[in-house]
């Protein structure tokens, strides 16, 4: 695996790979580096839906079809809703 630069500091691709389904996976280790330490992981699904769980305890889902939610670290959630025409 490969060390990547974000902009929350320097991460390391633990794991990654795609299931039977076609759905891709990559967890990432931000190490001991304050507020990004760490793990995190993403998913992209086949349907083109998407789901990130942050070193922070944030997470952020995407429906790829107009629905969005984000959690924050405290547990606060947002929902957003939109339609595609």
């Amino acid at each position: 695996m490969s060390n990547k630069s974000s902009d929350s500091g320097d991460y390391k691709y633990t794991s990654s790979g795609t299931n039977s389904q076609g759905n891709h996976y990559c967890s990432r280790d931000y190490g001991n580096s304050g507020s990004s330490s760490g793990s995190g992981y993403h998913y992209s699904n086949s349907n083109g839906s998407y789901y990130y769980s942050n070193p922070n305890g944030s997470t952020y889902y995407n429906s790829g079809s107009g629905y969005s939610q984000y959690t924050s670290p405290s547990g606060d959630t947002q929902k957003s809703y939109s339609s595609s025409k």
